[in-house]
């Protein structure tokens, strides 16, 4: 029983474990699908593929991928050289200076990326200015800055990569081509070079998608030639368009078709090693009967559904015209909008009509109410009438003040008017 609660929970792990790696790279790739001018997946409104034209005619998007397709390139080249001779360099160093050396050329993947964009702009700024060249050179260009940027720390990741491979060689192989005549050259391309070729291969694709994806070091290197993520970021400053969505389904159909790919690809190779192995001495000196491309292999029955599905939707995309579907929706949203007004105006006549009711009550109130009486002790004075009705009350009734003051009535106010 615990047994079968233990599977059970790993099988719930996983599920919530890939449900938050894939769920926003799902949700994100049906959104390129909805009409909805906001990308998001409910409520849903139409299938469109609207999103894919406005992509491929967005100049800006298209020229980033134009310079990420370049700097990649270049970084690869770069990358994977400085990488195979740094791992050429890591088992051929003597023993007691390998730990150094691994620290130096690991610590670039140490670095912030902000700072390797700063230094790498900064260096090689101060190089063109004391080889008095211009600001339109080279070493200023854009693409120069970011190639040499990212190489900085992908070689590292590419190094990894070719020493897991190369501590595998036999070092046998090359002394043994050295002793029958060959050079080092010929040695290495030869020998060492077919050997290392799967690990190259991998290098190469793990240099490109870094150099792809990277963001931090580039934004300070780029120039005149933003890249495919500069452009994005600075897209998504003014607001997401469902064009991102369709760019993003676009780049995971791909990953999933190359992963595919390289997956039935090894299969493949798996199957026919088994069945060279598995084969008699009759077979190996005829023709051996490989099994068919699909049996045995999912991967590849997975790819010819996937290839299915993209041309499906491609022809459907070609035929299937929504503007009906979107006319009715932006029909239902005007009478949605017209029955919100009207229910706001009735909302509003309702409080109109209700404060005029209460303040026809306050002032049927306020006229039958008494008078309130001043009979506080300090004269009338906080009546709320008192000024008004002193003044009459003082002209009626009030005499002069009699001038009874020490000084014969100078400073009476009515003693001009009187003389």
């Amino acid at each position: 029983m615990n047994l079968s609660f233990l599977r059970v929970s790993i099988w719930v792990y996983l599920a919530l474990f890939f449900l938050y790696l894939l769920g926003p790279l799902v949700i994100m790739s049906v959104t390129a699908f909805n009409s909805s001018a906001f990308p998001r997946m409910t409520p849903w409104e139409c299938l469109t593929f609207q999103w894919f034209g406005d992509l491929f005619q967005d100049q800006r998007i298209l020229n980033g991928i134009k310079n990420s397709l370049i700097i990649g390139a270049g970084t690869v080249v770069l990358s994977v050289a400085m990488g195979l001779a740094g791992a050429l360099m890591l088992t051929q160093i003597w023993p007691k200076l390998r730990a150094t050396y691994y620290t130096i050329i690991i610590a670039p993947i140490l670095i912030p990326g902000v700072v390797l964009g700063i230094s790498t702009l900064v260096f090689w700024d101060r190089i063109n200015r004391m080889l008095g060249l211009g600001a339109d050179s080279v070493l200023s260009n854009g693409v120069f800055l970011t190639v040499i940027g990212q190489s900085t720390f992908i070689a590292s990741y590419c190094m990894l990569v070719l020493v897991a491979r190369l501590q595998r060689y036999d070092m046998a192989l090359t002394e043994a081509a050295l002793d029958l005549g060959a050079t080092h050259a010929q040695a290495f391309r030869k020998i060492l070079l077919p050997f290392m070729r799967p690990a190259i291969a991998s290098a190469a694709v793990l240099a490109f998608l870094a150099s792809f994806e990277n963001y931090n070091t580039t934004t300070f290197t780029f120039g005149e030639y933003p890249t495919l993520t500069i452009e994005l970021a600075q897209k998504v400053r003014y607001g997401i368009t469902p064009s991102i969505s369709a760019l993003a389904f676009i780049i995971v159909a791909l990953t999933v078709f190359f992963a595919l790919l390289n997956e039935a690809k090894l299969k493949r190779q798996e199957l026919v090693a088994a069945a060279r192995k598995n084969a008699t001495v009759e077979e190996l000196a005829g023709k051996i009967k490989l099994p068919s491309f699909f049996a045995g292999n999912m991967a590849a029955v997975l790819l010819v559904v996937f290839a299915v599905a993209t041309i499906t939707v491609v022809g459907t995309a070609t035929a299937y015209n929504p503007a009906q579907c979107i006319a009715n929706v932006k029909e239902e949203k005007r009478l949605e909008a017209e029955q919100r007004i009207q229910e706001l105006r009735k909302q509003r006549e309702e409080q109109r009509k209700k404060r005029e009711a209460e303040e026809a009550e306050q002032g049927d109130a306020g006229q039958s109410a008494p008078k309130p009486s001043n009979n506080s002790g300090f004269g009338n004075v906080f009546a709320p009438n008192t000024l008004g009705s002193g003044e009459e009350e003082s002209q009626d009734t009030e005499t002069p003040p009699a001038n009874n003051g020490g000084f014969g009535g100078v400073f009476d106010p009515n003693s001009l008017k009187s003389e």
